[in-house]
């Protein structure tokens, strides 16, 4: 039975979908509409570019387990220069927050990504609440948007950066990793040509990738989709066009 499923309604036989699917995960940086247009032979981009995007929906496993331990969370922008603007001021580019498992004596363990309206405490804050164990240790800069960690369960530990004589990549160097890779990934394989329409959908597709970096088998990573494409929401083609996208947030 398929209802329910990422494959209801589907009019292609399910061994296209594992063709699709091989196709996204055997690729160390994923692929694009095109690619997928001409290796399952689709009629259309527009089809490559629905399938592509359900897929990327059933990379977010419902139910998924929080951050926890000690966490770095900063916020990144994503898009085109802007000029006129200052610090975390931004008109054009999207807001994306980062949160990343920091592990001792070295070393960095889980991603969560989500794009917010703004930079505000309610955005914020109700990033790591969603995304992050209470009890854990949450690291960020002095922004005052954090200000509040606290009254929700989470051991605060504030770094001014503009009083220290390190630079932010040293001082964080978690949340800057993963912001330089995920732009330099947007930038290899999309050319950065993500809409904020639609860029949860790749954030999700990023983060499926970088959990899973250390598995030795690409088999892996097409047997994760497989497994949790049918656990995911169904997700029609119509609401993708229309940037819907369907959150658990009960995590």
């Amino acid at each position: 039975m398929i209802a329910g499923t990422l494959f209801e309604g589907t009019r292609k036989p399910l061994r296209t979908w594992f063709q699709a699917m091989w196709y996204i995960t055997s690729q160390k940086y994923g692929g694009n509409a095109l690619g997928l247009k001409r290796v399952v032979g689709f009629g259309s981009y527009q089809t490559a570019w629905a399938w592509l995007h359900k897929m990327r929906h059933a990379m977010v496993r419902p139910g998924r387990d929080r951050l926890r331990g000690k966490v770095e969370v900063d916020e990144t922008y994503v898009g085109g220069v802007e000029t006129g603007v200052r610090g975390r001021e931004t008109e054009k580019k999207a807001i994306v927050v980062v949160a990343i498992e920091i592990h001792k004596p070295f070393g960095f363990g889980r991603v969560r990504l989500r794009q917010v309206p703004d930079v505000s405490g309610a955005s914020l804050v109700s990033f790591v609440c969603e995304m992050i164990e209470p009890g854990s240790e949450v690291l960020t800069d002095g922004w005052g948007g954090y200000n509040t960690l606290e009254e929700h369960n989470y051991i605060h530990s504030k770094t001014i950066l503009s009083s220290s004589g390190d630079p932010a990549h040293v001082l964080m160097p978690g949340v800057h990793r993963i912001a330089a890779l995920l732009k330099r990934w947007l930038l290899g394989t999309y050319q950065g040509s993500v809409s904020s329409k639609y860029l949860d959908y790749y954030l999700d597709e990023y983060t499926f990738r970088f959990n899973r970096r250390s598995a030795k088998s690409r088999g892996l990573l097409f047997y994760r989709l497989i497994e949790q494409a049918v656990q995911v929401e169904h997700i029609s083609r119509n609401q993708i066009i229309l940037g819907e996208q369907i959150i658990d947030h009960n995590i």
